[in-house]
């Protein structure tokens, strides 16, 4: 690599290099910090995902190719990875007061979500199926330490172990159809692989590959059948850790998912049938397995293989609307999502669904933004959550695609009923006890912004929509 395109290749990648540097200076930084001022490592983690996102705003107007065509920095990655800075600088916000209840307040666990954060931007921007996998390996590894982080409680060390193991396996897979993708079509950059199947006869082989490639990265996203590990890994990670868990790996992973499969090699390999299937079934078994759970967290644990499902159909609409409706789709769910384990973690972490009764007659407030994120997961118009999901049935309409639109839309009914169960049990009970919520000046802000991501979009959904359509044509 000459030095001129050696420069290219780190203008292209600052954002990384930023956050890996960052991370690796907070490592050392962070043996000097006296125990109890862990907020400094708060603060300068979240100085550091600000620098990235400057830098990535600052390179988004053109697309930069890097590493000898394996990376590229276009207007897709910064969607993604500005998507990615929103859910790790509420992860730290929430981190803030979480340190205190669950003990997640060492330098450790500010590097380590730096450094899956680092994993995730490197799998937005990857165009290789090697680099791919680079982004994805970095990410995985410090998910399972981080979802393991509470070493003195058994139900954190099982969830990391089974994550570890099923992890592992998953990652297998998806090289297997490397593999089997670089025997096919002699190559693993994703548009030499589309040429190359376009311009001869279709491979038998080509489909079997692919199926390994989707079941290693449906994993990552909790889709049925790769998704027994997600209801164990919620509840026994920290809190914190769950509500990043639901949103910047699983939007990582849709990231990939767009950038591998709605391409040439889609229409070469029909594999959007298996994403339709897949995408239905993960669909009914989020929503009715979600009907008879507790647990907060298991709950909102099925209820993020329901929405995975969802954000398949999607994937399988295929064309830049498709496209389109995934990404606005993931922002929404960031931030309704991110509202509503902020109310989790303000009441204590308190995960007996029951132990939320009577909440609206104690602390309205709480109560009043409970029920906000709960209609916006359920659909319920006008907040975002509707919109999220209008545009994707629009885009299957509009494919031809009305029996997945139709099935969707009673799968959506169905999963609405326990969200309002909550909502009944949080105004219709009598308070069982006294209720202590830690509303500090972090969670706070957490709140607010995630209030105003899920109110401003459902006013605004088409402007929003407009420019998520500018960065899907950016791939």
């Amino acid at each position: 690599m000459t030095a001129a395109a050696l420069l290219q290749s780190s203008i292209a990648s600052l954002p990384e290099i930023v956050v890996i540097a960052g991370a690796c200076i907070l490592l050392i930084a962070g043996q000097l910090v006296r125990k109890g001022l862990g907020y400094v490592l708060i603060w300068a983690s979240v100085a550091v995902v600000l620098v990235a996102a400057l830098a990535t705003l600052m390179l988004a107007g053109e697309e930069r190719p890097a590493y000898a065509g394996m990376f590229i920095a276009d207007r897709f990655a910064a969607f993604f990875k500005v998507l990615f800075y929103i859910t790790v600088v509420l992860t730290f916000l929430l981190s803030w007061k979480n340190a205190e209840i669950e003990g997640t307040g060492s330098s450790e666990y500010c590097v380590l979500l730096l450094l899956t954060l680092s994993g995730m931007m490197i799998m937005a921007s990857a165009i290789d199926l090697l680099s791919i996998y680079v982004g994805l390996e970095l990410m995985v590894l410090c998910t399972y330490v981080l979802t393991g982080f509470l070493r003195e409680q058994r139900r954190s060390n099982e969830a990391a172990l089974k994550y570890v193991v099923l992890g592992a396996v998953s990652t297998g897979v998806f090289l297997y159809g490397v593999s089997l993708i670089y025997g096919v079509t002699g190559t693993t950059r994703l548009d030499g692989m589309a040429a190359a199947l376009t311009a001869g006869p279709r491979d038998p082989g080509l489909l079997l590959a692919m199926v390994f490639i989707v079941a290693g990265l449906v994993f990552k996203i909790g889709a049925v059948p790769f998704h027994m590990w997600l209801p164990d890994v919620y509840e026994g990670a920290p809190t914190t850790i769950t509500a990043f868990m639901s949103v910047g790996p699983k939007a990582a992973g849709f990231a990939v998912i767009l950038r591998v499969f709605l391409s040439p090699l889609v229409a070469a390999s029909e594999v959007w049938i298996i994403v339709a299937v897949i995408a239905v079934v993960t669909m009914a078994l989020g929503s009715f397995v979600a009907l008879v759970q507790d647990n907060f967290k298991r709950l909102l644990a099925y209820s993020s293989i329901a929405h995975a499902g969802f954000v398949l159909l999607g994937v399988a609409a295929g064309s830049v609307d498709g496209t389109a409706s995934v990404m606005l789709y993931l922002l929404i769910y960031a931030f309704m999502n991110f509202g509503i384990f902020a109310t989790v973690i303000a009441m204590r972490n308190r995960e007996v669904i029951e132990d939320y009764a009577g909440l609206a007659r104690a602390h309205r407030g709480l109560a009043l933004l409970m029920l906000l994120y709960l209609f916006s997961l359920a659909g319920i118009p006008p907040t975002a959550g509707f919109f999220a999901k209008f545009y994707v049935l629009l885009a299957l309409v509009e494919r031809g695609f009305v029996m997945l639109a139709v099935i969707a839309v009673l799968l959506s009914a169905v999963a609405a009923y326990f969200y309002i169960r909550i909502v009944m049990v949080i105004y219709m009970r009598e308070p069982n006890g006294a209720f202590a919520p830690a509303l500090t000046l972090p969670i706070r802000t957490a709140l607010a912004i995630t209030a105003a991501g899920t109110v401003g979009i459902g006013l605004l959904p088409a402007w929003f929509l407009k420019v998520v359509r500018l960065s899907a044509l950016g791939s």
